[in-house]
Formats: structure tokens, sequence, C-alpha cells
């Protein structure tokens, strides 16, 4: 296992839709292994392949007190409602901002043994679904910003916290 580096705006990698995993082999078993490292390492709530420069379509979240959720070629089939939160970002450090999040959201994806799953998460997990959903489709949280005053910059103790 190993801790990977976080790619940052403006690397281009973050910016690129992410392509479809075909197999899930031992090079993507690897990549699961090395992001939930690196996430923890990081205090990360998720880790998508972008951000540490893999442009394939996988993300790992851990809520607090939960088990590590490893998605793969993930979609949200539904979503309802509507929130305020609080959001920031390991490859946007140094800021959070406001940006508006479902109040729970529905996903379909394979886990790390390539079965078919689907996820109903509400609150963080919510959140954390969408936001590295967001990801892999190359869009980021404060693209999601809805003015300058709602994305404010951190003091730097805190800017090293994200999902």
């Amino acid at each position: 296992m190993a801790v990977l580096s976080i790619c940052v705006l403006p690397d281009p990698v973050l910016r690129q839709r992410a392509k479809k995993v075909t197999t899930t082999d031992s090079s993507i078993q690897r990549l699961i292994d090395d992001m939930i490292d690196t996430m923890r390492a990081v205090s990360g709530v998720g880790l998508a392949a972008p951000q540490v420069g893999v442009p394939l379509r996988v993300a790992v979240i851990e809520i607090p007190g939960e088990e590590v959720v490893t998605l793969i070629n993930p979609e949200i089939i539904k979503r309802q409602g509507e929130r305020l939160v609080e959001e920031a970002c390991l490859s946007v450090p140094g800021y959070q901002g406001e940006v508006k999040r479902s109040i729970w959201v529905k996903v379909k994806a394979q886990d790390r043994r390539e079965k078919n799953i689907r996820l109903k998460g509400e609150e963080l997990l919510a959140q954390a679904l969408e936001h590295e959903i967001d990801h892999l489709n190359g869009i980021l949280y404060i693209d999601h910003v809805e003015s300058p005053d709602k994305l404010w910059k951190l003091l730097p103790e805190a800017s090293q916290k994200g999902l």
C-alpha cells in the first residue's frame, strides 16, 4: 500500500471525465487500496481516482464509524431534496464553500469484487457520493458555489481536510 500524491487545481486531470473501468484486475485493486490509504492519511471522507492522477471511474468513501465504500463506475440514479452544506476538497486546498446538495441520493455501481450494488445515502454520505461522482465527471464543488461570497479562504490548519 502507498500514500499517493493529491492532484490540485489547475491539474487538468481534475477537469476530465474519467474513463469507465472495464475489468477490476490487480492494478485496480492496488489503486483502491492506495486510495484508501491516501484518504486516511489526509483525513478525508472520500477520494476519487482523478484526485490521485488516475482518470478512471473509481471512488472510495469512509464516513466516520462506518466501513469503507468502494465504488466502481458509479452513477446517481435518483436524488431528492436540496440542502445547503459547507464543503471543502483536498484538490482545492485552502478554501471552503457553501453549495447545494441533495438530501438523499441513490447510486448504482460495482464494488471491488465486481458485484453490482445500489446504495442510498443521506446526510454526509449523500454529500460525499455527489462530491466524489462529480470528481469522476470533471466537476469540482467550486463549480456549484453560487457566488464569490459563498467561497472563503480557510486558516492554514483547517485547509488540509476535505471530502
